[in-house]
C-alpha cells in the first residue's frame, strides 16, 4: 500500500497559510467572486496589443533566452505562467495553468522569504 499523503515543508505550509489568509480577506472584502474566465488565444493581453497565445509563445521564448544565458528571474518564470494561463481556452487546462501560477507564486514566497532570513541560519 502507497501513502498518498502529501508532505510539504513548513515553509511551504506557511505560504499557503498566507495564501489562505489573503482568500479569506478577498472574500470578507469582496464577496464570493464569480467572473467570466476573459481567456483564449486570442484575447488582447492588456497593455501588450497582442493576442494572449502570443503573449505566451513570447514569454516561454524570452524565459528559454533567459536561462540560456544565465539571467533567468522570478519575473520571467511567473509571466510565463501567468500568459500560458491567459492562452487557456479550455477550462480544464486553464485549472491546471492557474495552480502552476499559483505554485510559482508560492515558491517565489519562499525565495524571498529565505533571502530574508538572517545569514546565520536563524528565523523560520
Amino acid at each position: 500500500m502507497t501513502n498518498s499523503q502529501l508532505t510539504i515543508s513548513p515553509r511551504t505550509a506557511a505560504i499557503l497559510d498566507r495564501i489562505a489568509a489573503e482568500r479569506a480577506r478577498q472574500d470578507a472584502l469582496w464577496g464570493e467572486q464569480n467572473h467570466p474566465d476573459g481567456t483564449g488565444p486570442d484575447v488582447e493581453v492588456a497593455g501588450l496589443s497582442r493576442r494572449a497565445s502570443d503573449a505566451a509563445h513570447a514569454a516561454r521564448f524570452t524565459t528559454e533566452i533567459a536561462r540560456a544565458e544565465g539571467r533567468l528571474t522570478w519575473l520571467h518564470i511567473l509571466r510565463e505562467e501567468v500568459y500560458e494561463g491567459f492562452a487557456e481556452a479550455v477550462v480544464t487546462d486553464l485549472f491546471e495553468e492557474l495552480i502552476q501560477v499559483a505554485a510559482t507564486a508560492a515558491c517565489w514566497a519562499e525565495a524571498i522569504e529565505r533571502r530574508s532570513r538572517p545569514a546565520n541560519g536563524g528565523g523560520a
